[in-house]
């Protein structure tokens, strides 16, 4: 077993995607996750990679925010696109990443990543709420794996 798969049980994946369509429920936002076994490359680095090959700056509103973990040097970032960026306060992805990091180092992954998902889709809800007649869902709700 790998170590991206015993960062989550295929239980607590299905809670997290769950976390991610209640947090889009309110939002023309997108939220992904992806969790990676190692990466050589500092987490935003990579967290900016990840990004552009989920094709997540590829929304119409720039508003897609990245959740990423690497399991071995048990790196985390959040990345938000350009649209989302640009009206969240300054420290929102501090606060929120502080958030899900006091999680993890109690060990409870999936609780780390659902209160950080929800946050995120709190401050999407504020700047980009969910247009009934136009908006779908740009993006997979699926955990990625690198």
């Amino acid at each position: 077993m790998s170590k991206t798969e015993e960062f989550l049980t295929k239980a607590e994946e299905q809670e997290i995607i769950e976390a991610i369509v209640i947090a889009e429920k309110n939002t023309s936002g997108e939220i992904r996750v992806h969790v990676e076994e190692n990466s050589t490359k500092p987490s935003m680095e990579r967290a900016k990679e990840v990004f552009h090959n989920l094709k997540m700056d590829a929304t119409e509103l720039k508003n897609g925010v990245l959740f990423y973990i690497c399991t071995a040097t048990k790196s985390f970032a959040i990345l938000g696109d350009k649209g989302i960026d640009d009206l969240v306060a300054p420290d929102f992805w501090n606060s929120t990443k502080d958030i899900v990091i006091e999680k993890f180092k109690e060990g409870q992954y999936k609780d780390g990543l659902i209160k950080g998902i929800l946050e995120a889709g709190a401050q999407l809800k504020n700047y980009f709420p969910y247009d009934h007649d136009g908006d779908m869902d740009e993006l997979s709700n699926e955990i990625s794996r690198g």
